[in-house]
């Protein structure tokens, strides 16, 4: 029997006109060369320059000459070279020179895809059997750079979804906060990625830090180190990354006048200056009952990937670490709602082609998984892997999976993992629950249905899915008759 699949009638299209305003920066000599073409800029055309730019974006961004002004602080220590001191220069001059810095960038105008949806944290206003929801979606712009982004709605009694306003002036975090590192820890994932101990005398570093340490304190100890050594070319590139793996912690804190609508989560670390994928999120329940928001992510720099990260209670400040352990090498994973027999438990997939589950004491680390499920029916024998976190329910945990199969088409499926012992797989469907139809083939990516996460609601699963990574909608599924056939394919 094929479970009924209830496609809703709702588009999440890609929309050219969503930009943020960047900072723009190609080399020094260049910048320096617009900086004194600025200034050599008569007083009258420099009031034209300036007067055109507020008048043109002031109503496209929030507070543009603030952003113009954070830009020209950015650049200011190349002043000097024009043997100018940056205090002497107006507010108006360091805006206008701010503002030759500075490019739009529409964060979503090649797609918008792949979502996840959570609770909202607020639940106020909100009727009888309806529940407001968080919808995260991989926003993908020029040059295929992804980024985070976000869409509220509330779903009523017959999981209808009606999407509540959407900003139009997009910004990146106000604050980007970098992080404190344990030396334990940080010594441990240099150790992953490369043997850096046997080629750098690591007296010239970590012994030289505190057990705790500032970003700014491992610079400064990389800098002496660099003098104190004749850097063949191994040890340079072991330098870098150690500071690349420094990069990838930090924090975001978003403005309070800020829509949720509006805040973009965009790459901050060079390991992640190609873009954050495919975040999957998941309301997380501590022991003592209060309430995080986790989504694991994979950083990607253009060669390689470096799985992440991020926990928020409110969605307006954001953590972010790397995932630790031989186990957080590769895409999709997806953490577990709450503790599992006292331990947080993690959906993995290490070789590109199986389901793996994973166990840790530690949430960001994660050393041993077992093989959970392998490719079983044709529409998945390419590969296997999750569709976000497990969701509980009172007759196992129900895991939506994707499945690759012939000419590379994506479908989803649906497994059945035991409450107490969820490595026992205990119900798997033999049929796609849902597969693109002949509208949802086309796209950037033809042939593929994707999720990042789904959730319950009125005894209904609610599925946001990508269609042919370019646009997204979702559908909803009987929760009874779903765990009803997963239960027969035992």
């Amino acid at each position: 029997m094929q479970v009924a699949v209830n496609r809703k009638n709702l588009k999440f299209s890609p929309d050219a006109s969503r930009v943020i305003a960047r900072f723009l920066y190609t080399n020094e000599e260049r910048a320096v060369n617009i900086i004194r073409s600025v200034l050599n800029m008569s007083a009258n055309e420099a009031t034209v320059s300036l007067n055109q730019a507020l008048r043109d974006y002031s109503m496209r961004h929030r507070n543009i000459s603030k952003i113009f002004e954070r830009h020209y602080n950015k650049i200011a220590p190349l002043i000097p070279q024009l043997k100018i001191e940056p205090e002497s220069l107006s507010i108006p001059q360091k805006i206008l020179i701010g503002s030759y810095f500075t490019m739009e960038y529409s964060i979503e105008s090649a797609a918008f895809f792949n979502p996840s949806m959570v609770e909202h944290p607020d639940q106020s206003d909100t009727g009888t059997d309806e529940k407001r929801v968080i919808i995260s979606f991989r926003a993908t712009g020029e040059g295929h750079i992804s980024s985070i982004v976000f869409r509220t709605g509330v779903l009523d009694k017959k999981n209808n979804l009606k999407l509540e306003p959407v900003g139009n002036m997009l910004e990146e975090a106000e604050h980007i906060q970098r992080h404190i590192y344990h030396k334990d820890s940080f010594s441990a994932k240099l150790e992953e990625m490369e043997n850096f101990r046997d080629l750098i005398p690591s007296g010239l570093i970590l012994d030289k830090l505190n057990d705790t340490f500032s970003y700014g304190e491992l610079r400064k100890c990389i800098a002496d180190a660099k003098k104190a050594l004749h850097l063949a070319a191994d040890k340079e590139l072991l330098f870098n990354q150690i500071m690349w793996l420094a990069m990838s912690h930090y924090e975001l804190q978003f403005s309070l006048d800020t829509n949720i609508s509006e805040r973009v989560i965009f790459p901050v670390s060079a390991n992640e200056k190609n873009g954050v994928e495919d975040a999957r999120f998941v309301k997380f329940v501590e022991d003592n009952g209060n309430v995080n928001y986790f989504a694991t992510y994979t950083a990607y720099n253009g060669v390689t990937i470096l799985p992440k990260m991020l926990d928020t209670r409110d969605f307006y400040h954001f953590r972010i670490v790397p995932l630790n352990g031989e186990i957080a090498q590769n895409k999709g994973m997806a953490m577990f709602p709450r503790k599992v027999n006292g331990k947080y438990a993690m959906l993995c997939r290490l070789d590109g082609f199986n389901n793996y589950i994973s166990f840790s004491d530690t949430i960001n680390i994660w050393r041993e998984a077992r093989l959970l499920q392998e490719p079983r029916f044709p529409w998945e024998l390419i590969q296997i892997g999750n569709g976000g976190s497990p969701i509980e329910t009172p007759e196992g945990w129900l895991v939506i999976t994707h499945g690759v199969g012939p000419m590379r088409e994506y479908v989803l499926g649906a497994s059945l993992f035991d409450l107490q012992n969820p490595e026992k797989e205990i119900g798997r469907l033999k049929t796609p629950l849902l597969m693109p139809n002949n509208e949802e083939r086309e796209g950037y990516v033809p042939n593929v249905v994707y999720t990042c996460g789904s959730m319950v609601h009125n005894d209904d699963l609610i599925i946001p899915y990508a269609m042919s990574d370019y646009a997204s909608t979702y559908a909803t599924v009987n929760l009874r008759e779903l765990l009803g056939e997963l239960k027969k394919s035992v």
